[in-house]
């Protein structure tokens, strides 16, 4: 429905006086792709969509789409389609009207406007709801007006700015899925900005992480969960975040453990010339351990400190040698608190980073 594009290359820096909100972004987006941004308040991330709406000048740097020079061209001429987070909705103008104001201010003609907004309507499942005011819907179906205002236009590019952060936890999980389904269906180029991690990662097809006014890392899903490039991508992705321990080189493959006399054999080749690293291991890759030693896994003693049932299962917070650790493990498993216990860490899911650069060392990310 929409045009279709190629790509989309960004490369700015953005200050206010002397400070840098973008350091030199510089990223890619291809034709067809859901990219979020994702990051904590204040990293950049709805800076970035401005300036890539039109909306914030950059202060260096190009933003191109396809052949076209963007950042030199009018925000009302990019062809592109916005959701904010608070949907901008006119509270005066039925549905109808609202989804059909962009085509209006087109001079397009009534039997057009009348089957293209009758369309978009079905799409977002709001047949039916035509002569009824934003002050009747309720959050989610304002946001799919939003929506459907936006997309009627057939955008090139789709921007959304936190749309889901004004919705209670359960209407976010099934817009969610709406908007999933809507860009499978669609494939309008999309890029959405959120500091919610659930959404990037079940939305998206590459995440860009983003901190202090940089890209982190940039990846699928399941490599920024599963291959971090980074500390602080380690500790921002994952609820609970990664376990993350100091240690040192204690031999080759070899890591002595925070303070303590436990050490662990990684089964990667891994030794590097860092001196103080932090250690990292996913809770579900930590188990309570039942029977003997395993070859590949490091079993370590720790005390528990608290219990959370999930239903599915059940996350135990221990504390070992001094350093808090927690384990994902069957809801079953429901050890004492302040019981002793040993923890299976599985060693082929080991992450190791640099202390002092934050970036983590080839072959323990997987």
């Amino acid at each position: 429905m929409s045009d279709s594009i190629e790509h989309l290359r960004v490369d700015i820096t953005k200050r206010y006086g002397g400070k840098t909100v973008l350091d030199q972004l510089r990223l890619e987006i291809r034709g067809g792709e859901f990219v979020t941004f994702l990051g904590p308040s204040g990293c950049g991330k709805s800076t970035a969509l401005g300036v890539i709406a039109g909306l914030i000048p950059a202060s260096a740097g190009e933003v191109w789409l396809d052949e076209q020079r963007l950042d030199r061209v009018p925000p009302e001429k990019r062809g592109f389609g916005m959701v904010f987070q608070n949907y901008a909705l006119f509270p005066h103008l039925t549905v109808f009207d609202n989804v059909a104001f962009g085509l209006s201010l087109q001079s397009r003609p009534a039997a057009e406007i009348q089957e293209r907004v009758q369309t978009m309507l079905g799409l977002v499942r709001l047949s039916g709801y035509e002569s009824r005011y934003p002050g009747q819907l309720s959050g989610g179906q304002q946001q799919r007006v939003a929506i459907a205002r936006a997309l009627v236009l057939h955008p090139r590019l789709m921007l959304f700015d936190e749309p889901l952060s004004n919705l209670d936890a359960k209407l976010r999980g099934s817009m969610r899925l709406e908007m999933k389904k809507l860009h499978q269906r669609l494939g309008v180029t999309t890029v959405f900005v959120t500091h919610d991690q659930i959404e990037a990662m079940t939305l998206a097809d590459r995440v860009v992480v983003m901190n202090g006014g940089h890209i982190e890392q940039i990846g699928t899903p399941d490599e920024v969960y599963h291959a971090p490039a980074s500390l602080f991508v380690a500790s921002f992705i994952g609820a609970p975040t990664m376990n993350l321990i100091p240690a040192k080189w204690s031999g080759r493959n070899e890591l002595r453990l925070g303070e303590s006399d436990q050490v662990i054999a990684l089964p990667n080749e891994t030794a590097g010339p860092a001196n103080d690293l932090v250690f990292g291991m996913r809770p579900e890759d930590v188990d309570i351990a039942q029977g003997g030693p395993l070859p590949g896994y490091a079993d370590l003693p720790a005390i528990v400190e608290v219990i959370e049932p999930l239903g599915a299962d059940t996350l135990v917070f221990t504390t070992m040698s001094g350093h808090p650790v927690a384990a994902r493990v069957r809801p079953e498993i429901r050890p004492a608190v302040g019981s002793p216990v040993v923890l299976r860490f599985n060693l082929k899911r080991a992450h190791v980073f640099d202390a002092a650069t934050g970036k983590a060392f080839d072959g323990t990310s997987h």
